[in-house]
């Protein structure tokens, strides 16, 4: 018999999460002018490309950014490793990129040096930062400010969420597309019923599990990152971000009785493979737990917000794994907010 996960224990890593269709209510109202500005700056003087820059959970938001920028703006977008220029001094040709920095805390040594790099040669620097007040928000050219207030639980969640809607409204206020920005006014709404579902069916099969993989593809690929990530930090488990399609080069021969996989799908142009995927698995014995619109044979399928924009389902689905996660800590002896080893604000050079 499984908990109901809206009324487990409540840690400070559970109770931001579900802050978050608040702070993000109070990003799209505030941040509305900022974007429609960006976005009139960029369609006068569109960008050759972008350049991402991030760290942990603010990289993986990066790298939901970088499939909106490349399948919806058609603009080629680069991680660049901040190491570059911190550690190996290099200067990579930035001019007249779009270069969009994302973190929370905005005090990261090499995360700064890179972002002074692309400001200095002459690049549109702008910020996805929770501290407005910090290096990285004086040191970009525009500060998108993530409203999401203090996080006490060192496992990012609101900040998370908030910078996924960040870099989604810069987007859609920069194409105008009409439709995106209708369904991210919803977005809040859609977040707070995320936030309500419940994912206990999975708890028995993820929590006695040691590694697993999380599976997600195109515009989904960035929230498998941040789950695989959360399950590591939180819960111990070794949980590896696997794109659908790079699962079948090989890797899936590590999965099994006790190594399951944790399918997150969008209902978009990735759904056909996807669903290929969870019928292979199936019919190879490899327990499989499918959220999101994947249909198919699974050992568990959990509930997800129905008729949700293909580039909006992403951040319903985390909010619903957060209460997940969570539980799933708890149920290995672990505190969530105070994972080993880790501390709130991590600086690298």
């Amino acid at each position: 018999m499984t908990t109901d996960l809206t009324s487990s224990t409540i840690t400070a890593m559970l109770s931001e999460a579900r802050e978050a269709p608040q702070v993000v209510a109070r990003l799209l109202d505030a941040n509305t002018p900022l974007c429609r500005d960006v976005g009139e700056r960029l369609r006068a003087s569109p960008p050759p490309f972008a350049v991402t820059c991030a760290r942990g959970s603010s990289d993986n938001a990066a790298t939901f950014v970088k499939y909106l920028l490349e399948i919806h703006s058609g603009l080629v977008t680069a991680s660049v490793g901040p190491s570059v220029t911190s550690v190996y001094e290099a200067r990579p040709r930035m001019r007249d990129a779009l270069f969009l920095a994302v973190s929370q805390s905005g005090r990261s040594p090499d995360i700064l040096n890179l972002a002074q790099a692309g400001r200095d040669d002459g690049a549109l620097t702008v910020a996805l930062v929770n501290d407005t007040s910090s290096p990285l928000a004086s040191t970009c050219e525009v500060v998108l400010p993530l409203h999401a207030g203090p996080e006490r639980s060192v496992a990012a969640t609101k900040s998370f969420i908030a910078a996924l809607a960040s870099g989604l409204q810069l987007v859609a206020h920069w194409s105008q597309d009409k439709e995106l920005l209708a369904a991210l006014d919803s977005l809040p709404d859609i977040l707070a019923k995320a936030a309500a579902i419940d994912w206990s069916a999975a708890l028995p099969e993820l929590s006695q599990a040691d590694n697993l993989f999380v599976v997600g593809r195109g515009v989904g690929f960035a929230v498998a990152q941040e789950a695989a990530l959360k399950l590591k930090e939180t819960s111990g488990v070794h949980a590896e971000a696997m794109s659908a399609a790079e699962l079948m080069h090989g890797p899936w021969t590590l999965a099994g009785d006790h190594f399951p996989i944790l399918v997150l799908s969008q209902r978009d142009e990735t759904l056909g493979g996807v669903n290929d995927l969870v019928t292979k698995l199936n019919e190879q014995g490899v327990p499989v737990v499918v959220a999101g619109a994947a249909e198919g044979p699974a050992t568990v399928m959990l509930p997800s917000v129905e008729n949700v924009h293909p580039y909006l389902a992403p951040i319903a689905m985390i909010q619903s794994f957060y209460p997940l996660v969570n539980a799933i800590a708890l149920a290995r002896g672990r505190n969530p907010d105070n994972p080993p080893r880790l501390r709130k604000v991590t600086e690298t050079v």
